[in-house]
């Protein structure tokens, strides 16, 4: 049940981001997309899912956003377990319940999704330009990231409140 929540509030997350990309593209303001999966990632990463459940479901949600972002197949992929593993890792449970350390969760994340981004793209991409107009995006990205963060996080923690299992009555029959 929370997987498949989590997945549909993935969905949801990324279609809303690609209304918002269409939005700024239509007002001309040069600032780049949040990244509305990324606060989901890591806030899977940061409570008690196992790392294989949370890397299935990052691996799931990082190809949706191939798909969505028509970027090529596993750099998104890649970059979504990988932030789920390092946020893992991290241990930082206890520090992801103020409002001023989701923001800077988000921020670190992002900047360092997008370090990775660039230089992946740097790596394989056909078009030495491109990998710089993204380097010239990357602050720019991790802040509207880490502005919408408390947002993401604050929906993600509704559904894994309401996904939690609810425990068994105890039994009173006096057997």
């Amino acid at each position: 049940m929370r997987n498949t929540a989590f997945l549909a509030l993935g969905f949801a997350l990324l279609v809303v981001q690609s209304h918002m990309f269409r939005l700024i593209d239509a007002l001309h303001v040069s600032i780049a997309t949040p990244s509305l999966l990324l606060p989901l990632v890591v806030f899977m990463g940061v409570h008690e899912y196992s790392i294989g459940r949370g890397a299935a479901l990052s691996f799931i949600l990082g190809y949706l956003l191939d798909v969505f972002a028509s970027a090529p197949v596993g750099l998104f992929t890649f970059i979504s377990v990988a932030t789920f593993v390092v946020a893992r890792i991290a241990g930082v449970r206890l520090a992801a319940q103020t409002l001023l350390t989701k923001v800077a969760l988000a921020f670190v994340f992002s900047l360092l999704e997008s370090i990775i981004v660039v230089a992946l793209t740097a790596i394989f991409g056909n078009d030495p330009h491109r990998a710089r107009s993204l380097a010239l995006l990357v602050p720019s990205h991790a802040l509207t990231t880490a502005l919408f963060a408390p947002v993401v996080f604050r929906l993600a923690e509704r559904v894994h409140v309401a996904t939690v299992a609810s425990p068994v009555p105890p039994d009173t029959s006096g057997r």
